[in-house]
């Protein structure tokens, strides 16, 4: 249920995570465009670590903004296919693209390259239901032309930018908004920090899929979504159920 990220950490790093959590990860988000520049080896032995553990991969929205923007996005898609990525994230977080969901998710997929979508501008402000009302269209446009998952853009500070308002509080009913319209299951919200992770868990319970999650934070975060944190036993959806009764929550796969 939580997808992690790699800011540009070092391989040890990476690999030292994935031995610890990799099975309470969806997947491992090489975030922004750090991994373009990094030694191609370094890149090349994380998404390799990731492999050995079963955790699939997926690059942020960044880098295929910038690809689209110049021309170059068939480039961009043969290199995370040769690389050995799972899933690439589109979308329009500060570009203007006007792009066509079902040619983008055409060409990814000939090249064996899963989708998901983000939804929303990275420097447009919080949300209105005007804005939520555009951007569930522009979800239901993707996820009808093939991509599979939609995520809701938060930044890095989860202030003045989407479901938050400038003091970083969630606006639930919005947030409501989105899961009435795709799902829980095809939803995932960037929680970014420990307010935004905590606000959609007690919100949400559980289920809820959380993205954008430093790779230190995920231990507590999944303490977090099982109970076993402090400030979550005391919370019914988030308490631990009683002996005997199945769990819903195991791993991530």
């Amino acid at each position: 249920m939580t997808s992690p990220f790699d800011p540009g950490y070092d391989p040890l790093t990476v690999g030292s995570h994935l031995e610890q959590s990799g099975h309470l990860m969806t997947d491992l988000k090489l975030s922004m465009a750090c991994w373009l520049i990094a030694n191609e080896s370094a890149t090349r032995e994380k998404l390799a670590a990731a492999a050995r553990h079963n955790v699939p991969t997926l690059t942020g929205g960044g880098p295929f903004e910038i690809a689209a923007a110049q021309g170059h996005l068939p480039a961009y898609l043969d290199l995370c296919a040769e690389l050995g990525i799972s899933r690439i994230e589109c979308g329009e977080g500060f570009t203007d693209l006007e792009i066509d969901a079902s040619e983008i998710v055409a060409m990814a997929v000939a090249r064996g390259l899963e989708v998901q979508y983000e939804l929303g501008k990275k420097h447009g402000g919080a949300f209105s239901d005007h804005i939520v009302d555009e951007l569930i269209g522009e979800g239901h446009r993707w996820l009808d032309a093939g991509a599979l998952q939609i995520v809701v853009e938060a930044r890095e500070d989860a202030e003045r930018v989407g479901l938050f308002d400038v003091e970083g509080h969630m606006n639930p009913a919005l947030a409501d908004r989105f899961v009435e319209a795709f799902g829980l299951e095809k939803v995932t919200f960037e929680a970014p920090n420990k307010a935004s992770q905590f606000a959609f868990m007690d919100h949400f319970g559980p289920m809820v899929r959380l993205s954008n999650v430093r790779l230190e934070e995920l231990l507590r975060v999944e303490i977090y979504r099982r109970g076993l944190h402090s400030d979550a036993f005391g919370k019914a959806n988030l308490r631990p159920l009683p002996k005997g009764t199945p769990q819903t929550i195991q791993s991530a796969r």
